[in-house]
């Protein structure tokens, strides 16, 4: 299986703030990619997600924001613009260029330092660690990036929560690639092929283990009135060197819903902000379904990657331990 940044035509870096607890994470298409969007979660913080509808003329988005920060966080696709231009990459309108930075965001206030949030410099230097970093390199995942301060499983309260992260995922087909990002701050549990519970909500603050999904079920009933409002969200980027169309790639990431209904017990509630972007950079012929198809085995396996790749942090157990 391929890392993300062998897909053709993408790159992706991270800016980390480690010791505040955030971060971002520049998913970049010099060349311009076929871009979409589907939001499905009650409370979501997004940037230029208007004109990926289809009916929009803009046909080329060169870059995915995500992250931490909440709605402050989306100041980082600014830098990431600012950097893109200074590359000369962007929409060519005679006096300039401008590039489509499209952008969500996680609410990752509870954790670390609230007052330091991803800003110009950050988006700026993910777009740079994107684009001058090694390909041959693996992209780092868990406490990375957007992932830096994401957490799972704070339906029984956050300090019974466990760390989550960023995850990454790739699936081959031939000359097809199709890959996921996945930034993971869900208000439910992260849950394995089988149902065993990757990261979630544990019994008590003083256990490193969580609940098994049949009791972690029983105690989300009863919690549900507690959960807390808009502090949740799992935000993802699916690329693919397929030829989409923008209403292709729209279904592509309304199908990629499917990985968070499997892998996050609950998912797209109102205290959520789930987005999905989806990015073909038109290299490769293929159907749409079975990008679709391949695009959900991917961010499902991100997802669990993820939190599989999460170390204990600011008093948090991970699922890869200390």
């Amino acid at each position: 299986m391929a890392d993300v940044r062998q897909i053709p035509g993408f790159f992706i870096g991270h800016a980390t703030l480690e010791e505040a607890g955030t971060g971002c994470t520049a998913i970049v298409c010099p060349e311009g990619a076929v871009g979409a969007v589907d939001v499905r979660g009650g409370a979501p913080a997004t940037r230029e997600t208007d004109l990926l509808r289809p009916e929009e003329t803009v046909q080329s988005v060169h870059a995915v924001v995500l992250s931490g920060g909440s709605a402050f966080g989306l100041t980082a696709a600014s830098g990431a613009a600012e950097e893109l231009e200074r590359r000369g990459i962007g929409l060519d309108m005679g006096v300039c260029r401008v590039p489509i930075v499209s952008a969500a965001c996680v609410f990752d206030l509870t954790v670390g330092d609230a007052l330091t949030r991803p800003g110009l410099a950050e988006g700026a230097a993910a777009v740079a660690d994107a684009l001058d970093a090694d390909p041959e390199t693996p992209l780092p995942t868990g406490n990375v990036g957007a992932g830096t301060g994401c957490t799972v499983g704070k339906f029984l309260g956050p300090e019974r929560s466990m760390k989550s992260g960023l995850g990454t995922a790739v699936i081959e087909a031939g000359p097809l690639f199709v890959g996921a990002v996945c930034a993971v701050n869900a208000v439910g549990d992260v849950i394995a092929p089988g149902g065993a519970v990757v990261a979630g909500a544990r019994p008590d603050p003083a256990v490193a283990t969580p609940l098994p999904l049949d009791a972690a079920l029983g105690a989300m009933a009863s919690a549900a009135a507690d959960l807390t409002p808009r502090a949740n969200t799992t935000i993802s980027c699916i690329i693919t060197n397929a030829t989409l169309t923008k209403p292709q790639a729209l279904r592509v990431a309304q199908m990629g819903s499917d990985a968070y209904a499997t892998t996050i017990v609950p998912t797209h509630t109102s205290m959520d902000g789930d987005t999905i972007f989806c990015l073909a950079s038109g290299r490769v012929g293929a159907e749409q379904d079975v990008v679709g198809l391949l695009a959900v085995q991917a961010l499902s396996a991100a997802i669990g990657d993820a939190c599989a790749k999460a170390k204990g942090a600011f008093g948090l157990p991970g699922a890869a331990g200390e």
